[in-house]
């Protein structure tokens, strides 16, 4: 195996570190799409991230690496084998990184049925596909813009579903295909349409660092890796084992991380006043910012938590015409949420929802 460069060396790109590392803690939220120039560690900065993930608990022989601790996300095998009373041991896997090509067929993604077993032997007998190997790790798509239309609608449709079912001639076979899809592209060579550009939770683009010391870093890390490239990851070995207990950690908390009325308020009124189109959003920042709060050990969202989600899911989501950039920094969305909040107390509008109102309401009936 290939050594690979460390995630925590790598200079700069903050937002989209920050991306990855955010759809670690909660692959939920619905992966992330790189768009940006050749040579800006797009894909070092993925591969990185996947070999620092934590062990995962899965069932021994599983094809599929299903979770013990959830049999509602079980495996069709796996089910059976529950309803058998098998015994289902458990071990420890390494998160698994794969690379989908962009060559890839719709039965290469999803996985096939074998008709022919079924009819002449009465067998089920499926063969899995990159769905399968990516389930509870990172499915990395290069140049996903190349990809075929269909296969990345397939693709983003069982990211959101979290299964992937396959159906043939009256047989059906479901398996867990939850995963952190990452997606990177170089616009000049086209853009996704902008049905599928929506359905990516965050993007970002990125360019590469004008900084003449960041520059000279960049060269002395490379060429120190490419001499002695596991010399170079034991220099790096701390802080990538930090990082990765600090994810384990996040992944733990997450669940647990609370928000409020005012929170979503902030989310809806953030979203409204730049206009942007469709609703997804709203809950891609909720998701995002329950996973910035996790990661840095708070069980609460703030409105910079708010801000900090809001600079990755709303850049490719808002209206603009063509002269029009996107390009907003934390701190101003940040100052735009405490704006609405401002304009929304002058204007003595209720920090409750219509269903509290009701809620409140009926209360008082009933005293």
């Amino acid at each position: 195996m290939p050594a690979i460069y460390p995630f925590t060396a790598i200079v700069g790109q903050d937002r989209m570190r920050r991306a990855l590392i955010l759809n670690a803690v909660a692959p939920r939220i619905g992966g992330v799409l790189i768009r940006g120039e050749r040579g800006t560690a797009k894909s070092t900065a993925a591969r990185g991230l996947a070999a620092l993930l934590p062990l995962v608990r899965a069932v021994k022989d599983c094809r599929f690496g299903c979770d013990p601790d959830r049999p509602t996300t079980w495996c069709t095998e796996c089910k059976e084998r529950a309803t058998n009373n098998d015994a289902l041991p458990v071990d420890m896997r390494r998160t698994p990184f794969v690379n989908l090509p962009v060559s890839a067929t719709e039965d290469r993604v999803v996985g096939t049925l074998d008709i022919e077993k079924a009819i002449q032997k009465g067998e089920r007998h499926f063969e899995p596909g990159v769905l399968a190997a990516a389930n509870r790790g990172m499915l990395y798509i290069d140049e996903v813009n190349l990809l075929d239309d269909h296969v990345v609608d397939l693709l983003l449709d069982s990211a959101a579903m979290g299964m992937n079912i396959v159906e043939r001639e009256g047989i059906s076979f479901a398996h867990p295909a939850r995963f952190i899809l990452v997606g990177t592209m170089n616009p000049e060579e086209g853009d996704l349409r902008p049905q599928l550009l929506d359905r990516f939770a965050l993007s970002v683009d990125i360019m590469g660092i004008h900084s003449a010391r960041e520059r000279v870093l960049i060269m002395e890390r490379n060429l120190n890796f490419e001499a002695d490239a596991e010399s170079f990851r034991q220099q790096w070995l701390t802080k990538e084992e930090e990082l990765s207990q600090q994810i384990d950690r996040a992944r733990a908390l997450v669940d647990y991380v609370t928000y409020t009325q005012r929170d979503l308020l902030s989310i809806a009124a953030l979203t409204a006043s730049l206009n942007v189109e469709g609703h997804r959003a709203d809950l891609v920042i909720l998701k995002a910012a329950r996973a910035h709060a996790a990661f840095e050990g708070r069980k609460a969202i703030s409105d910079r938590d708010i801000a900090l989600a809001a600079e990755l899911a709303l850049p490719h989501r808002i209206r603009q015409g063509p002269f029009q950039r996107t390009d907003i920094t934390p701190e101003q969305l940040q100052e735009r949420i405490e704006q609405l909040h401002g304009a929304s107390a002058s204007a003595g509008e209720p920090e409750t929802s219509p269903e509290e109102e009701r809620n409140s309401a009926s209360e008082k009936k009933k005293t």
